[in-house]
């Protein structure tokens, strides 16, 4: 998609130029998939992938980094590892010696320190692309970020850095909040949702691969996911799987869509159970009226101080995004589900 194309090569422009860069962006909007291009595009530079997600203890972050330190092969890895172990470390092995004797265990915040040092003196050596997925998590760990902070701050220019995030409202306060150790350090950069344009040509093409024509199938499903690059990738899918030449495009769709409907409605479920009653009712009524306020609202009894403190809640959490002054269920066969499940 033309969209996703000129993010990545601006990506891969800021990588290049050494500028830090925070790619935000809700829940399977393919932040990942980006990312993973802009690595390829770049292949002379290695990628270190760090991934963050859920970690809740100095602990976990010193796994998770020691665990990509180890990752990589060739000449980066043969430089990491000597480093390594004339530190008395052993890259890849963290999490063993963690769930060692209590009395054996190394302490996970030096650990940390220790494995940041190896990156940054084999980024001076090799070129290095450092990618952190989902660094909202570390601010569960006290300190954890400004020990990050403070190895690599001197050494932006040894190393490419691009910080992701399925959290958008989090992940703008640990870069724009003064309090917060990368204030003011990177440049925030939206991933968006696919253009009515861009899912045009995309379930055009692909439909005509397998010689079928799409006829005006991406606008019924744009209307629906607004853009949402998963789940209109899916319901599409759907609806090529339900094609035939003899009906219309509103029948492969709506087959489609009652396809993925009773496909996605048990996890759903299980989704749904999982909030708070306040959050469970705020859902409902965004997805119903796009506020929490007003006739649904009133029709849950759902007082006005519960509303605004499970919105931001809901929003931290990258479960509703602000579009415009407009709430939004962030995944839209939720949304659905829950207009489908509660009718009132």
């Amino acid at each position: 998609m033309v969209e996703r194309r000129e993010l990545v090569a601006d990506l891969v422009e800021r990588v290049t130029e050494r500028r830090v860069t925070v790619l935000l962006g809700p829940r399977r909007y393919g932040k990942t998939s980006v990312l993973r291009r802009v690595a390829s595009e770049l292949s002379e530079v290695t990628t270190v992938w760090v991934d963050l997600y859920e970690v809740a203890s100095s602990a976990d972050v010193a796994v998770r980094f020691d665990d990509a330190l180890a990752g990589p092969t060739g000449r980066w890895q043969t430089a990491a590892r000597n480093l390594a172990l004339s530190m008395s470390l052993n890259l890849g092995m963290v999490k063993v010696e963690l769930a060692g004797p209590a009395r054996l265990r190394p302490d996970p915040a030096i650990t940390f320190a220790s494995t940041l040092d190896v990156l940054v003196r084999t980024a001076q050596r090799e070129p290095t692309l450092l990618v952190i997925d989902e660094f909202s998590s570390i601010a569960r760990v006290p300190g954890a970020a400004g020990l990050l902070r403070t190895a690599i701050q001197h050494h932006y220019g040894d190393l490419g850095l691009v910080f992701a995030g399925s959290h958008p409202s989090m992940m703008r306060a640990l870069f724009t909040d003064r309090a917060e150790p990368f204030y003011g350090q990177a440049d925030l950069i939206e991933i968006g949702s696919i253009s009515a344009a861009a899912l045009e040509e995309t379930v055009r093409t692909g439909f005509a691969q397998s010689e079928r024509d799409s006829g005006g199938l991406a606008a019924l499903i744009h209307l629906f996911s607004g853009g949402h690059p998963q789940r209109s990738m899916q319901l599409a899918d759907a609806a090529w799987r339900n094609w035939d030449a003899a009906t219309t495009a509103e029948d492969w769709w709506a087959a489609g869509l009652d396809d993925v409907r009773h496909g996605t409605g048990e996890g759903m479920e299980r989704i749904y159970s999982h909030f708070e009653r306040g959050e469970r009712d705020v859902l409902r009524s965004i997805a119903r009226s796009g506020s929490i306020y007003g006739a649904e609202a009133d029709l849950l009894e759902l007082a006005k101080g519960t509303a605004t403190h499970a919105r931001q809640t809901l929003l931290d959490s990258g479960d509703l995004f602000d579009k415009g002054g407009e709430l939004r269920v962030v995944d839209p066969l939720f949304a659905d589900w829950l207009r489908q499940r509660f009718p009132i």
